[in-house]
């Protein structure tokens, strides 16, 4: 991840948070999912940046940002979180695009914590129950005894998880850039703490006021996703009034890395 550094910081209740924001223009906020960081957003947030403000951030206990033991890393924190660092932003009403699990943190944050969004385009996001994969549920009863295995095979694990979320396989670079953040000391516990602190009752607290969203939403998702399945797509697209779904083909659960083009496309679109 040497070629993608965030230079800001904001001490949150969770810890300290990396940021960082480019170009100039209207404001636009990209929110990355789980077991990710910013650095999905790599590619597509310079190309939204030419006319736009573009805000990136790690969520804490992801990527570069503060991973602690006793870390609270919930979809109810980082919805608190999102809010407040609008606040710190002093964003009133920005654009805001959001994948995975960052599409809890972003609808948590808009229908529970007051934030305001001009525009909502979200990415194959974790909203519907019910989500979380059976590896993901064994990793999530069982997080301690995970943290303990041998680092050589924590590594084959993340590794083997994160290149699932690709429908046509994941350059060696972007994968070694993806997993690496999960490995030594505070990296490794770290990956399991997010899991097990991954409760479904967090979207489920949620999911019935869907039909209260009051802005243009657009919905991407990739058909070949395998951790969400895209009938999931159609299911929250009837849900929110007058979304709009696109679907991409021949992409995973990572579109972002399956089909840049075309994801940045449709956020184009949408957010002009």
């Amino acid at each position: 991840m040497t070629d993608w550094k965030l230079g800001e910081t904001y001490q949150s209740a969770s810890g300290e948070v990396r940021w960082d924001a480019f170009g100039d223009g209207e404001p636009v906020v990209l929110l990355h999912g789980t077991p990710f960081s910013s650095y999905v957003w790599r590619a597509i947030a310079k190309a939204l940046a030419n006319g736009r403000r573009v805000y990136v951030w790690d969520m804490p206990g992801y990527g570069s940002s503060e991973m602690a033991a006793g870390q609270d890393v919930s979809l109810g924190a980082q919805g608190r979180l999102f809010a407040e660092l609008l606040a710190h932003w002093r964003l009133d009403e920005p654009q805001v695009v959001a994948h995975d699990f960052g599409g809890a943190v972003a609808l948590r944050a808009h229908l529970l914590h007051g934030a305001r969004y001009r525009r909502l385009a979200m990415v194959d996001p974790v909203a519907l129950a019910p989500w979380g994969s059976p590896f993901f549920r064994l990793v999530g009863d069982n997080a301690e005894v995970f943290e303990q295995v041998p680092s050589h095979l924590h590594r084959a694990l993340v590794r083997e998880y994160v290149t699932s979320a690709s429908g046509p396989g994941l350059h060696p670079a972007t994968l070694d850039a993806l997993v690496q953040p999960w490995l030594g000391d505070s990296g490794q516990p770290a990956f399991y703490r997010q899991i097990a602190q991954a409760d479904q009752r967090f979207t489920d607290e949620i999911q019935g006021r869907y039909g209260e969203l009051d802005l243009p939403v657009l919905i991407c998702w990739g058909t070949d996703d395998s951790w969400i399945p895209v009938a999931k797509a159609h299911e929250l697209a009837a849900a929110i009034p007058g979304a709009r779904l696109r679907l991409i083909e021949g992409a995973g659960h990572l579109v972002q890395e399956d089909a840049p083009a075309e994801l940045t496309a449709a956020l184009l679109g949408f957010l002009s």
